[in-house]
């Protein structure tokens, strides 16, 4: 789900070129013969076919945001962070225009170390991290467990005889347990080493632990291979727990509804759990990508300021389910393997770890997702239209062919993170005809008072500056005649009026099902799909229900 996300801002490439693909996951268990061995105890693609048309990827947390820090960099605004400031405190005085109040005092060493920075904003966004000031400064509680159990972590450099080095490992051993995960570049991997339970109330307790011990204690697991570390690039121990905030902003329960929400939280500041299932770093930038497209249309001005309600009530219950897949995943992890020999004594057998593995290999894909029906997200009314594009759930781009052109394309990735919302129109069976209902839509669309497109479109702007309408027909691309479609398809845009040929497309034949068929279309009504700004389907609807599109975007846009 990341990658996708990522195509959006134009990354996915460099990520897919550098990343480590996972393609399968391998189990081990201990040898029922000798159990101070392990031996293969079964394997599982890791992504099931056409759950997207992107591998699981890795690639380290550093590297990734330097790919972010580079977007920013070349972006209009040309964006550098400062890292030499740290928050002291937020206050949200009043309703002025610039209500927020952060306080901030200067971090680096010599002349000015000690400087305290005032600054008055619209709104704050913290993502500090587990130990967030400003969810602190907002009175914001993180609420859960830790489960008094360590765990070891590093990435090293190593020569081993284990014959799935590379491969995405589960291993459990008399011994403990490991999860092996390769990484970028073809040499370096991580492991998560089980490291125990810790007594409770004894604070010391992972700092006594030491890089040496985790080693032993990987070498032990991975009898009767051997392990050979020859450099550790990094390596931490972390304690097992799940907690998430009982907010996600500086507004009360009480208050909701009275009050524009100011002060946001996001990531690791209102969600923290185990390391093992890779979710932290990606479910936090979707509570960036989710919270930054609602910020950036309330200060364009385009969107009411309600909207920022929805950043809490959609991203907390993300993160209660990851809490409670982490829970899962963590407690599977963690087992120890059951004894044949002893089956009263616990445990968990090889086969239920696979199976925990396997049933949440959706969520740890980043497609577990979906969002209730809110201001932004509508019923699923007319779902049926569109069986393939579940309202809530992330659009799901398909292979089609340009019709101007007939080059081959993923429909999905020719939406950029642009902050314009998608109307995707699928044809119905009267085709191009003027009396079909996609030549209907495009006319209410263009010349309607009620259009969403001709309310909040700004004069003198391109057509499709804020809602960017793309058609999918049924014919092939050698059977339309590109001039014969509404204008709306050809839209005039910039300073010369040059025509943009690149909103219709047709079913690619060549690549398996059509998109009709791959996504449950209807051919006989076609549909219309409305598209957030941050991938999801916010609404399925009939290409003739024109009012109905007309009142979605009535409680959301302004202008």
């Amino acid at each position: 789900r990341t990658v996708e996300m990522f195509n959006a801002f134009g990354l996915a490439e460099k990520l897919t070129r550098e990343a480590y693909w996972v393609n399968e996951t391998v189990f081990w268990r201990p040898d029922e013969r000798d159990r101070t061995r392990i031996v293969r105890s079964g394997r599982d693609q890791d992504v099931a076919d056409g759950l997207s048309e992107y591998p699981h990827e890795i690639v380290n947390q550093a590297r990734m945001q330097e790919y972010l820090l580079g977007h920013m960099r070349k972006s209009p605004a040309r964006l550098e962070p400062d890292y030499g400031l740290e928050v002291t405190g937020v206050v949200v005085e009043g309703s002025g225009e610039y209500p927020v109040k952060v306080t901030l005092k200067r971090t680096y060493g010599g002349a000015g170390g000690d400087e305290k920075v005032t600054v008055r904003a619209k709104y704050g966004v913290g993502c500090d991290g587990a130990r967030s000031a400003v969810r602190r400064s907002l009175g914001v509680e993180l609420r859960g467990d830790a489960r008094n159990h360590a765990w070891g972590v590093m990435d090293v450099l190593a020569v081993t005889d284990f014959p799935d080095v590379r491969f995405k490992a589960a291993i459990q051993s008399a011994g403990g347990s490991i999860l092996l995960i390769p990484r970028e570049g073809g040499y370096l991997l991580r492991l998560y080493v089980d490291l125990g339970d810790l007594e409770p109330g004894d604070r010391e307790a992972r700092t006594r632990f030491t890089p040496e011990m985790i080693i032993a204690t990987a070498q032990k697991v991975l009898h009767p291979y051997t392990l050979e570390v020859k450099d550790i690039a990094w390596w931490s121990v972390y304690e097992v727990g799940q907690r998430i905030a009982d907010r996600f902003d500086d507004v009360l329960p009480e208050e909701r509804g009275t009050r524009v929400p100011r002060v946001f939280i996001a990531g690791d500041a209102c969600h923290t759990h185990s390391a093992k299932a890779g979710q932290g770093m990606d479910v936090s930038m979707q509570d960036g990508f989710n919270l930054g497209w609602k910020l950036a249309a309330v200060l364009a001005g385009r969107s009411r300021p309600s909207l920022l309600d929805t950043y809490a009530a959609e991203r907390r219950a993300v993160a209660q389910e990851l809490i409670d897949f982490d829970l899962l995943w963590s407690s599977a992890m963690g087992s120890r393997p059951r004894d044949p020999d002893n089956p009263d004594g616990g445990g968990m057998g090889p086969a239920e770890v696979q199976r925990i593995f396997t049933d949440g290999a959706r969520f740890t894909a980043g497609f577990a997702t979906d969002y209730a029906p809110s201001m932004v997200t509508g019923p699923d009314t007319w779902g049926h239209l569109a069986k393939g594009f579940p309202v809530g759930e992330r659009f799901h781009s398909a292979p089609v062919i340009r019709l101007a052109d007939a080059k081959p394309l993923q429909l999905g990735h020719q939406a950029q993170a642009d902050g314009r919302w998608r109307i995707y129109a699928f044809a119905d069976e009267a085709g191009q005809a003027a009396v079909s209902r996609l030549s209907g839509l495009c006319r209410f669309l263009a010349e309607s008072e009620v259009s969403p497109v001709a309310r909040y479109t700004p004069a003198g702007a391109d057509p499709d500056a804020v809602f960017d309408l793309r058609a999918v027909y049924q014919q092939g691309h050698r059977e339309l005649d590109l001039n014969t479609l509404p204008e709306l398809l050809r839209p005039r845009k910039g300073r010369f009026g040059l025509t943009d040929y690149e909103k219709v497309f047709t079913p690619d034949l060549k690549s398996g099902p059509d998109i009709f068929e791959l996504r449950g279309i209807g051919r006989a009504q076609g549909a219309m799909v409305v598209v957030r700004r941050d991938q999801y389907v916010a609404h399925v609807l009939p290409l003739d229900a024109h009012q109905d599109l007309a009142a979605f975007f009535e409680s959301i846009m302004t202008g």
